[in-house]
This record gives structure tokens, sequence and C-alpha cells, in this order.
């Protein structure tokens, strides 16, 4: 059974660091681009970061660049979400994905995803 998880989501000050995994199991993450999503409330999904399958390029949203890093360990079939310098707007649900295809910001393009973790950045 294709599962995703994520977890490392809670609460932080502004200004603080999470930092969230996506445990995949029952497929093999070295076959997958993974991505990171957000929705917050009232708000559509949106792209967040995505890295191929290799590792060797990523993708972010201009709203986290040189905030967020996101990185993948296929042998241990886990994908990270550094966030630092966390911001009010950053709160969301924020939820891995995987697909087959290339990079997308498209969330339709995605093959399956996680349940989300909830981050609230308040003080």
């Amino acid at each position: 059974q294709l599962q995703l998880v994520e977890s490392g989501g809670g609460l932080v000050q502004p200004g603080g660091s999470l930092r969230l995994s996506c445990a995949v199991s029952g497929f093999s993450l070295a076959f997958y681009t993974m991505g990171w999503f957000r929705q917050a409330p009232g708000k559509e999904r949106e792209a967040v970061a995505c890295i191929t399958i290799g590792g060797g390029n990523t993708n972010y949203a201009e709203s986290v660049k040189g905030r967020f890093t996101i990185s993948r360990d296929n042998a241990a079939d886990t994908v990270y979400l550094q966030m630092n310098s966390l911001k009010p707007e950053d709160t969301a649900v924020y939820y891995c994905a995987a697909t087959v295809g290339v990079c997308s910001v498209e969330s339709l393009r995605y093959d399956y995803w996680g349940q989300g973790t909830q981050v609230t950045v308040a003080s």
C-alpha cells in the first residue's frame, strides 16, 4: 500500500525553525520527483518546493526562497523540508507529494499525497 506520512509540524514563534519529514512506504522514493505543498485556511493549495529524483535540482516558491530547503534521502525513503526564519504567513497545513513526472507547481500532476502536518507560526 502506497503511503506518505508527514511529521515535524507544530507551533513555532516567528523567526523560528522547523524540519518537516515525509516518510514513504509501499514504493521506492528513488523513482519519484517529490514536492511540498501547503494550504492555509481559505486559500488554495500552493507549491512550496520540489526536488528531482537524484536531488540535483530543486525549485522553490518565491515566498520561501532563501528560507526553506528541500532535501531527500532515497535510501531512507524520506524527504525533508527545513524551514528557517518562519513567518506568520507560513502558517498552513503542509503536504508532501510524489510524481513520476518532473517538478511542477500544479498539484494535479502529483500522483500520491500525504495527509498533511500543521505548521503554525505565532508569538
